[in-house]
Formats: structure tokens, sequence, C-alpha cells
């Protein structure tokens, strides 16, 4: 694990730089306590991160999760009566892991999955606009369309036109000119400038800034723009930040409820997540799914016990893991032991990080993850592949992570039945001889009452005077509907003189009056032809 620790150190400390904002974030929009989402950011990285059988996934709170946080909380009368179901959804995850359902994140298509990618990266690049711009009302990590400060994205970016605060959007584009220059320019020059990252200097930089600018009426960045880790008088009060789950509410259904809400949706966005971050990773490794909700499941557990929010594996975090060139589980295990110790060491120097430069390292993030090119490659494989492709992102921008997937899976649905019925038969004209169209139809390996009406529409359009031969040699399984369909066909073709030859593995026969008859031995519901 250790062997790739001068190329997993530096990307653990970038993803610890986007960690940040988004766990504090997350809290603020579940309405959870600031420290909750810390919690689970550590967990996840350590925790997690051990346990997991990804090499580059990351895991910490789930924004995805966090209206259902918010409504939970007051629907089962506290925060400590949430972390019950919290607790709970976790040992959920372990029996889905134990059951192996993981193998559901392998029947998502790659339209679907790589619309999710790219959609999250227009999403951040949205949400961080106001951000880079010193105009922060709507926190990190709240990626629904509708926010939870009464805005939407759209909204809240025309919003910020009239409060642009120079400070902060100056040091973003010093932060945001540093990064360019390092990933294009300097991580060439030498060997330092892969070790040490760009976003830790445009970091770095944007203390000094403001620490130097504190006393300028025009440049200070006031604090409402800065990162807010809470910051502990002493051992007892850090302490004190830590909740406990009431165990007294295990009765309430409600919370039951809740449990199984979280222990789904966690589970489909880790899923969803592990088979998006396997794609990107250059390395193509493969996560065992269901280790990872074995991972996910005792990390939800240890997170609920004490005071943190729930966790799945999350790709804002994975993709800037990938980007900054982590290889191992090293990354975020690393990245979890830099939150512990920088909120119990030195949370005052965190607050002196501007959200503007951390929203110049997301847009980097962002912009790779959508980049232009790869409309144009998906445009290129067909409309089969662009059109959920579209769809997923329109949903993802316009709703939320869960919907725009639903809508891009359902959009992948249809066009697998459409492809079904479009290859359900092959149709061939061979000649016109003695005064007879002969045509010989080849049926798939496999026909079920899917292909119904392309082959339905095929037989009703044969002219009078036809001689029909229907090969079922290489069918392996012929649904009954499709038998019903050609039974039918069979007494109308001798109105309308058209003959039939039927060749399959059983034999073959001339103008059959029933198909039925014909495979007399067929089980009730299909055919097995192999």
């Amino acid at each position: 694990m250790f062997k790739h620790l001068k190329s997993d150190l530096p990307a653990s400390v970038v993803v610890f730089f986007v960690a940040i904002p988004l766990c504090l974030g997350i809290a603020l929009a579940s309405g959870a306590p600031l420290f909750s989402g810390l919690i689970a950011g550590i967990i996840g990285g350590i925790v997690v991160g051990a346990i997991s059988g990804s090499k580059i996934g990351v895991s910490g709170p789930a924004a995805g999760l966090a209206a259902i946080v918010l409504t939970a909380i007051g629907t089962l009368g506290g925060f400590e009566n949430f972390l019950v179901a919290v607790v709970l959804g976790g040992v959920i995850q372990l029996i889905f892991g134990i059951l192996k359902a993981g193998i559901i994140g392998y029947y998502f298509p790659s339209s679907v999955i790589k619309g999710m990618l790219t959609g999250i990266g227009i999403i951040i690049v949205l949400k961080q606009i106001p951000h880079f711009f010193g105009y922060d009302p709507d926190p990190e990590g709240d990626w629904a369309f509708f926010q939870v400060d009464g805005e939407n994205t759209f909204s809240e970016i025309l919003n910020t036109v009239n409060n642009i605060s120079p400070g902060a959007t100056l040091v973003a584009l010093i932060g945001m000119a540093i990064l360019i220059l390092w990933e294009t320019v300097l991580s060439k020059k030498g060997k330092i400038f892969q070790l040490v990252q760009g976003p830790l200097v445009a970091v770095a930089i944007g203390i000094i800034f403001f620490i130097l600018t504190q006393n300028s009426e025009v440049l200070s960045i006031s604090k409402e723009h800065l990162v807010s880790v809470p910051v502990p008088e002493d051992a007892s009060s850090f302490l004190a930040q830590f909740s406990f789950p009431n165990f007294g509410v295990i009765g309430n259904p409600e919370v039951w409820i809740t449990a199984f809400t979280i222990a789904l949706v966690a589970s489909l966005e880790t899923l969803l997540c592990v088979e998006a971050t396997d794609k990107l990773d250059p390395h193509k490794n493969v996560t065992p799914t269901n280790r990872e909700l074995l991972a996910q499941g005792t990390g939800n557990i240890i997170s609920g016990l004490i005071g943190g929010l729930p966790i799945t594996q999350v790709i804002v975090r994975s993709s800037a893991n990938i980007q900054s060139g982590g290889r191992t589980k090293l990354s975020a295990i690393i990245h979890g032991f830099l939150l512990l110790i920088s909120v119990i060491l030195i949370p005052t120097l965190l607050n002196m990080i501007p959200l503007s430069v951390l929203a110049a390292i997301l847009f980097l993030v962002g912009y790779k993850l959508a980049k232009p090119a790869l409309f144009k490659k998906m445009y290129n494989l067909g409309w089969k592949q662009f059109v959920p492709f579209i769809v997923t992102i329109v949903g993802i921008v316009f709703t939320d992570l869960l919907i725009g997937i639903s809508l891009g899976l359902a959009v992948g649905i249809v066009v697998i039945l459409l492809k079904s019925y479009q290859n359900s038969h092959f149709l061939h004209i061979e000649d016109k001889s003695n005064g007879k169209h002969k045509i010989k139809m080849t049926l798939a390996e496999e026909v079920t009452f899917f292909n119904k009406g392309a082959i339905l529409k095929e037989l009703d359009s044969l002219p009078r005077e036809t001689y029909l031969e229907i090969d079922l040699l290489k069918t392996r399984y012929l649904d009954n509907d499709i038998i019903e369909i050609l039974d039918d066909f069979a007494y109308k073709a001798k109105e309308r003189n058209i003959d039939i030859k039927l060749v399959s593995k059983r034999g073959v026969v001339e103008n059959p009056s029933s198909f039925a008859e014909f495979f007399e031995n067929r089980p009730k519901s299909k055919l097995s032809l192999s």
C-alpha cells in the first residue's frame, strides 16, 4: 500500500482541501451540527478507506442525503434520535453486502454513468461560481437545483452579479492562475512541483492574502467568506462536540423507515459512484461492490455512534483524488487523518482559508469531469448512447443526482426495448421466382414478448402469393406470445395464399396448421429450442 506514497500523499492533500468545505456545507444543508459533517469525513476516510476494496474511491458525508437528513431530524424529534437511524442504516447496508446486492451496480448503462459524471462536473462549476466571487449564502455541498437558501442554481448566479466581493474574487483569480500554471507548466519542470500540489500552494497564498488584507477596506475578506470549522477552547469542549444516539427510540417505526431510506439511497449512490470512479481510473481497477457495501455499512454504524452524518462514496472527492494522481487507498486514509489532525490542532488556521480559493480548486475538478470533447464523443456514438447521456445530465442539473440518474436510466431502458424491438428478427428477400415472393425470416437467439410488435408488423405486411421460410435454427428461446402470433398468422396465411416453411432443430415442416402443436412439448410460458 505504501508503494505509491509519493503519489498518494500529494493527492490526499488535495482531497483534504476539497473535503473541508463539503463536510461543513453538507452538515449545514442537512440542518445538523457542523462537526457531524467532519466526523463523517474522518470516518469515511480512515474507516471506510481501510475496509473498502476501492483503490481510489473516497467516502464522506453524502450531499444526496442532505434533504432526507434535514426532514428526518425534524420528524424524529432531534439529532440524537436521527443518529439511531444512521446506525441501523449501516446495519442494513451490511445485510445488503452479505446478500451480495452490490451486483446492482453493474446494471447501469455506460451512457448513464458518463452522463452522471458530466452532470456532476457541470453542477460543480455552476455551484462554485457564486463562491468564486465571494457570494456564499448557499452552503458548499448543496448540489440540488432548488437550494436550501430559497434560490435555484441559476438565480443564485444572477444574484452574484450584485454581490461580488473584490478581495475574495481577486484571491480566487490568483488561485486559479496558480492551479493552471502548476498543471500545465510547472508540474513538468521537476519532481518538487509534482510532490507539492498546486492546490496546496493556492490555499497557502489564500491564507497569506487574508492575513495581509485584513485591514483593507476594499480587499479584506469577511468571516462569512471563509471556512468555518468549530474551534474548541479545550479538550473537554472538543469532546462535547460529539453526539450519541438515543436508542430509546429504536422501537419507533419512523426510525426504521428512515434507516431503510438511508441504507437504500446511500447504497445506490455508492454503487453509482463506484461504477463511475472505476471508469475514471486510468489504471482500470475494478472495485468489489459487495465489499464496498460492507465498508460503507461499517462506516455508517461508527459514524452514527459518535454523532456523524450518513456516509457514501463521493464522486467529487474520488475524481479529485484521481485527477491528483492518487494510486491506492492510502490517499483516502491519509485525507481522513489530515481532517482529524487539523480540526484538533489547527482549526483557527483552517478558518483563514477563503472559500473562493477552494471554489477555484473545485472549478478545475468540475471542468475535467465535463470536458466538451466528451459531448462530441458521445454524439458520434449514435443517438442510442447520446440521448440517455443528455437526459441524465439535464436531469441532474435541473433536479438532483438520483432523479437525474433515474431519468437517464428510464430512457436507457426505452432504448433497450427499441433495440429489442428492432433486433427480434432479420428479414431477407432472396428472389421472386415462380410468381411468388420468396422471403426468409431468421429469428434472433432470444425472442420475447418485447418483439411481438416488430414480428407482427412484418407478417402483416407480407404480400399475397408469398413463400415464407421461418428459420429458427439459431433461436434458443421463443416466448409463448410469439408462438401465438405465428399460430394466428398460419390461419390467415391460407386466406392470403401464403406458403410457410418452418425450419428448426426439431425438424422441417411445410404449412403447419398449428405452431403450438409443432412445439407440443414446450413449457407453458416459454419454448427452449436449445
